[in-house]
């Protein structure tokens, strides 16, 4: 898998797409996910290690 940026579209190992919205230097990333406003959740706790794969750059 390449290096993740900044709004890349991921897929979770959780199933869940989201997008990136920080990536930081220890790997830990801020994840956006949901469809609409009312299932949107910021995720604070994911790292490099929960992304699947990258959907879109």
């Amino acid at each position: 898998m390449r290096k993740i940026k900044e709004f890349d579209r991921v897929l979770l190992k959780d199933g869940r797409e989201g997008d990136v919205m920080e990536v930081f230097p220890d790997g830990s990333l801020i994840i956006d996910v949901g469809s609409s406003a009312d299932d949107w959740e910021t995720l604070y706790d994911k790292t490099i290690e929960d992304v699947e794969s990258i959907i879109d750059e």
